[in-house]
């Protein structure tokens, strides 16, 4: 039993609420054949399985509405979880699939939102569109090896002068200089910039995302390994281009 002067006061606060926001991956379904879901989504696991390991994921079935075409929430949730994702989210449902989702105790995302911890706003409300991303306001410079387990973020530029490890993770609102090999996961423009670059001087990752949008160590062409790089986007499609 706590004594008088053990006993905190009540006026002081036990938790708070911070706005934040979170780069979390975002499934969007083109099918509803929930074998072919299933299997697809196993292999692709399978690519990069510690970085999935229990990673948050919305689901988004925008594409199969604008279709007509139907699936069976419960058993995609079903699906993702067996995959070892944590489904966190769904997104451009109509009002039957957000009501099954809200059964499961999935949150319901607006289709016209970044995904983010702040409270959607009420759909009655007027949107307006999203803020152009911000300008990287600051750089971080990197003089030592980055270990395997390690995870650097910079809010704005990341300048790493020495290697990467397998299994560490390097993350950037701005653009990822590597002047050395990265065997890692590089993440550039977490927060959705677009114009993002991640550049290095020897290619050998395990991961490289520039806001949200990935390739896995499988999918890199064996032409790109191994040799200095430059890395942005183009239409949502990552492209590779060595530096000469």
């Amino acid at each position: 039993m706590p004594t008088d002067s053990q006993k905190k006061p009540y006026n002081v606060p036990a938790l708070e609420f911070k706005s934040s926001t979170f780069a979390v991956p975002v499934l969007v379904l083109a099918s509803n054949d929930l074998t072919a879901i299933d299997e697809q989504l196993q292999n692709k696991i399978q690519l990069a399985p510690d970085f999935f390991k229990n990673s948050p994921v919305v689901f988004d079935v925008q594409e199969l509405n604008k279709q007509n075409l139907d699936i069976d929430i419960a058993e995609l949730t079903g699906i993702i979880y067996k995959a070892g994702l944590l489904p966190i989210g769904i997104r451009g449902g109509d009002q039957q699939q957000n009501n099954k989702a809200l059964e499961l105790l999935i949150p319901v995302y607006s289709p016209h939102h970044s995904v983010s911890t702040e409270a959607n706003k009420p759909e009655t409300q007027k949107q307006s569109p999203p803020p152009a991303p911000k300008a990287a306001s600051s750089t971080l410079l990197i003089t030592q090896p980055v270990r395997s387990g390690q995870r650097i973020y910079a809010s704005g530029d990341l300048i790493v002068l020495a290697q990467v490890s397998a299994g560490a993770e390097i993350l950037a609102e701005g653009n990822v200089h590597v002047y050395n090999t990265l065997r890692g996961r590089v993440l550039a423009g977490v927060l959705g910039n677009t114009e993002a670059r991640i550049f290095c001087s020897d290619l050998q990752a395990e991961l490289i995302s520039i806001a949200g949008n990935y390739k896995v160590s499988e999918d890199l062409n064996e032409s790109i390994r191994n040799k200095p790089v430059q890395v942005y986007l183009q239409e949502h499609t990552l492209i590779i281009k060595d530096i000469a």
